[in-house]
């Protein structure tokens, strides 16, 4: 299927909405909209971070979901308890492929699941002793762990349990750090309200351990990564080129992190964020209080790998300018072999993407790298300031989406005949079995990295042998067949 014109994709986002009542129908269609890279503010044509609607499917997770599964999770040698009934905890553990170094269970804790199990007797009579019994435990058979932060579920927050009381209290007596963190699951339209939560209480609880503190010597090519959760080694792979260019990466967080390396990053002499959405609160925390610079990179496809580096090479000397030239050169034939072995197999291949974070925005040079062409993308808990800079990367007339629906999706895939989906692991099973071909975009399905230039050639490794796969030919929806079986059906009883 062919471009759709700015009439058509307007005509497209109509007829979707038409099976909705009037008022979910005015409200669905502030939130749909045709991509006009002439505007320079994007609540001019798209409304975001609102309430879903209740009766649709949306694909949203909670506060706690961005709090303890993306910001605090992944901190490796702390132990992240999870404070209220057993699911969340269980549910969320383990669930994004935040790599790490370490011994499980003895200096690492990234895939082990604590959790207070709140029963019924505990609603009616307050967790605070179970918390700190819970802590007390914890010190007992887990000595090496360098602190602990409590993860508030639901109930937490309405029976009002004095978790910052507990955590003051035990970090005196077992000399560690402890933070409360209060992102019960309600608070918030999204997990992105978690995020900021998580956000403030790093710096209420941690950033300012070390304040004052001179015994870490410095250097003037100290950086920290942020905002990298190493999903399949993505970190490791950004990191690398970082160092090649001569910086001194002090920090990473919070994929494969330490707490003491979040400690040690108010001494940086820049942060590079990646993740904006989930960690800018913090960068623009550090710029107001220790006059630290922050930057947001993009370590998706060579192009926009080199406008990266050469955006962070701008803060400092020429060392460091030269540094990433030579990166940039460095890696040039590995680079333009990958484009040349897939991208005769890829060139005018049409992607629509939904995602959360940054990757609706951030992955769209790397597949124009290989020649294929974003038509439709979205956010599932996406600000204003996310669709500011999406609209710039997309082309004209192209779909852009904010928490759709499940319906509202399906629709737009069932229209626009993309190629290749980019999404989650809730839409994955859908649209395979529509026999659409489908990456899982959160965690790479299983496979990355995708950053830095070793991740592009596994990002177009992984797009290729999607799109590119024979079995897509003989998928049948399960829902055709039962169409085709009814008509055998009555034409044989005709």
């Amino acid at each position: 299927m062919s471009a759709l014109t700015k009439e058509e994709t307007e005509a497209l986002i109509q007829e979707v909405l038409e099976v909705y009542p009037e008022k979910a129908k005015k409200d669905r269609a502030k939130h749909l909209a045709v991509n006009d890279q002439s505007l320079e503010k994007s609540n001019k044509c798209i409304t975001s971070n609102r309430k879903s609607l209740p009766g649709v499917m949306t694909i949203r997770g909670c506060a706690y979901a961005g709090s303890k599964g993306v910001v605090w999770g992944p901190i490796k040698d702390m132990i992240h308890i999870s404070h209220g009934p057993v699911g969340c905890g269980q549910y969320s553990r383990a669930g994004r492929r935040n790599y790490y170094v370490g011994t499980t269970g003895v200096n690492t804790f990234g895939t082990m699941n604590f959790t207070s199990d709140f029963q019924e007797k505990d609603i009616v009579f307050g967790g605070d002793k179970k918390l700190a019994k819970l802590i007390d435990e914890i010190e007992v058979l887990f000595p090496l762990n360098k602190g602990i932060s409590i993860q508030s579920e639901c109930p937490i927050g309405l029976i009002g349990d004095d978790i910052e009381a507990v955590a003051k209290q035990k970090k005196k007596e077992h000399g560690k750090t402890v933070v409360p963190v209060r992102c019960e699951g309600f608070r918030g339209v999204s997990q992105s309200l978690g995020h900021h939560i998580a956000n403030d209480a790093i710096r209420d609880w941690v950033l300012e351990n070390r304040d004052g503190d001179e015994s870490f010597a410095t250097t003037p090519y100290d950086i920290a990564v942020i905002g990298d959760y190493n999903i399949g080694g993505d970190a490791w792979a950004s990191r690398t080129i970082l160092e090649e260019m001569g910086l001194r990466v002090v920090a990473q967080w919070s994929g494969d992190g330490t707490i003491a390396e979040i400690e040690k990053t108010p001494k940086v002499k820049l942060n590079l964020i990646h993740c904006y959405r989930s960690m800018n609160y913090i960068a623009r925390h550090m710029e107001e209080k220790y006059n630290i610079p922050w930057i947001e990179y993009n370590f998706f496809g060579p192009t926009k790998i080199a406008e990266s580096l050469r955006a962070i090479a701008a803060h400092f000397d020429d060392t460091i300018k030269e540094g990433a030239e030579k990166v940039i050169k460095r890696y040039e034939s590995e680079y333009e072999a990958v484009i040349a072995k897939y991208k005769p197999r890829l060139q005018g291949k049409r992607v629509m993407l939904y995602i959360g974070g940054l990757r609706p925005r951030h992955v769209i040079g790397a597949y124009e790298d290989l020649g294929m062409e974003v038509v439709g993308t979205g956010y599932e808990f996406g600000h204003g300031d996310d669709y500011d800079r999406t609209i710039k990367e997309m082309g004209n007339a192209t779909l852009l989406y904010d928490d759709v629906t499940g319906f509202e999706f399906e629709e737009f895939v069932k229209k626009v005949q993309p190629d290749l989906v980019g999404s989650g692991v809730k839409e994955k099973y859908i649209f395979q079995k529509m026999g659409v071909p489908f990456r899982q975009m959160h965690s790479w399905d299983y496979s990355g990295p995708y950053h830095g230039y070793d991740g592009f050639a596994i990002f177009a490794r992984d797009m290729d042998m999607t799109i590119n796969n024979p079995c897509w030919s003989n998928v049948i929806a399960p829902w055709h067949k039962k169409a085709a079986s009814d008509e055998a059906v009555i034409a044989a009883s005709a």
